[in-house]
């Protein structure tokens, strides 16, 4: 998009339509202290084609991801997306539909929430799944206000695992307190797992829901079972959530574990990492609880002929109804990114999708046992995992991982930027792209690092 300014002449028309003498007029409601008084401190203007050759040499400080070593993931996963996804999600009619509010013009986009949302209810062994959500942490917050309401003769407090993604944590308290109501977070155990004696003591307190990973934050894997019964005993709902969504191609999925809402990030599902963003959050619950669900649900008919259709089953969000009688006013839906998610199931099918999280899994014991190897370098929970773990560092994490970036290889996540206590954590991932030189950059660099 090419920039074009105003001249003169037509900044002069603009202030005589609206009868101001100048620009500076249009600020007089501004404290004279508080205006600026001197030209901004930004670059002169460049011409079109120095502009265009500044912003590639600008690009060309970016490192490639697939061609570094990476160990990165905390809910961003690097995984293979098939090429035939990018080039489908070319065809307009799919990147360019949103809200199919006209079911008869609409059938193909309605046909692919379809599809994604039997898939995904597959997946996390759920009843009812909708048609998307932002991302991950909105979906956990979405899942909490909806354990609130589902508790109505409970506290207004939801219990929350600290062995949850911080962000996903931060969001959550966030809208469930913007609500009036409490979120208490209860510590992990020494293994890296919720500590569900310190949960049942809240549940016991009068607490409306539970949450708890699977996996967690730590890659690890909260007991959902024993959650489960604490949540029978005293009468609450539980939530679990997750950022790996092919974790489950191995994985007891969550709701055959007893789960009453399951909430999670689907990035991992064909949807490349693209700078972080834009995700896709995952959404399901038990078919008793659907009333209360936030979004939308597409469902299979017939028409006046008897022909099969689609049509918005349920649609409980603001945007479809009255404000005050929604079930969300913050969610919508992630269509193109359901979309290719929608693609790479069908592409992989349930075989395909088990042998990628085994080969995660594989990747992962390879990771652990090379690094675990080095002088100075250990596991710091030794709870099983999927396809993350937290490794101790003989230095401060962060000064590893600055260390690797300099030897071009992205050496996982510093856990000391969200607990000082975890200072010498590191968060490494492996997937089914991590090859055995990865691992060997990384093990040099490790190495290096710790003298």
């Amino acid at each position: 998009m090419r920039y074009i300014p105003h001249t003169d002449a037509d900044r002069a028309f603009m202030l005589d339509a609206i009868g101001v003498a100048s620009v500076d007029e249009l600020f007089a409601t501004v404290p004279a202290s508080l205006q600026l008084r001197r030209a901004l401190e930004v670059p002169s203007e460049l011409g079109e084609a120095d502009l265009l050759e500044h912003m590639q040499e600008l690009a060309d400080r970016n490192r490639v991801g697939s061609r570094t070593p990476t160990f990165l993931g905390a809910g961003v996963y690097r995984h293979y997306v098939p090429s035939a996804i990018s080039q489908l999600l070319l065809r307009g009619e799919l990147y360019t539909a949103y809200t199919p509010y006209q079911p008869e013009i609409s059938q193909g986009t309605l046909q692919i929430m379809f599809e994604f949302q039997t898939m995904i209810s597959e997946l996390l062994g759920m009843a009812v799944v909708n048609a998307s959500l932002y991302d991950g942490s909105t979906a956990m917050a979405e899942a909490a206000l909806m354990g609130l309401r589902l508790a109505k003769k409970k506290a207004p407090v939801v219990v929350v695992s600290q062995a949850l993604h911080p962000e996903y944590r931060a969001v959550t308290r966030l809208y469930v307190e913007s609500g009036g109501a409490q979120v208490a977070e209860v510590p992990y155990t020494a293994t890296g797992v919720t500590d569900l004696a310190a949960a049942e003591t809240a549940l016991a307190a009068g607490a409306s829901a539970l949450i708890v990973g699977y996996p967690t934050f730590f890659g690890t894997l909260d007991d959902v079972a024993r959650a489960r019964q604490l949540c029978d005993v005293h009468g609450a709902i539980l939530i679990v959530v997750f950022q790996e969504a092919l974790s489950f191609g191995l994985l007891t999925p969550p709701g055959d574990l007893g789960a009453d809402i399951v909430a999670g990030e689907g990035q991992s599902l064909g949807v490349a990492q693209s700078f972080g963003g834009p995700h896709l959050g995952l959404f399901a619950v038990r078919e008793e609880h659907l009333r209360q669900m936030p979004g939308r649900i597409a469902g299979e008919t017939v028409d006046s002929r008897g022909d099969r259709g689609f049509v918005l089953t349920m649609a409980t969000r603001e945007q479809h109804i009255r404000r005050e009688k929604a079930t969300s006013n913050i969610c919508t839906n992630q269509g193109l990114m359901a979309t290719a998610a929608t693609m790479y199931m069908t592409l992989l099918g349930p075989d395909g999708l088990a042998r990628v999280a085994r080969a995660c899994h594989l990747r992962a014991r390879q990771l652990e046992a090379a690094v675990t190897a080095l002088d100075g370098y250990d596991r710091w929970f030794d709870a099983p995992t999927f396809h993350e773990l937290v490794i101790r560092t003989p230095r401060p994490a962060q000064a590893i991982v600055d260390a690797l970036a300099a030897r071009g290889v992205a050496a996982g996540v510093a856990l000391g930027q969200y607990d000082p206590a975890l200072d010498h954590a590191l968060l490494l991932t492996a997937t089914e792209l991590t090859t055995a030189a990865d691992i060997d950059a990384l093990v040099a660099g490790l190495a290096a690092a710790a003298r």
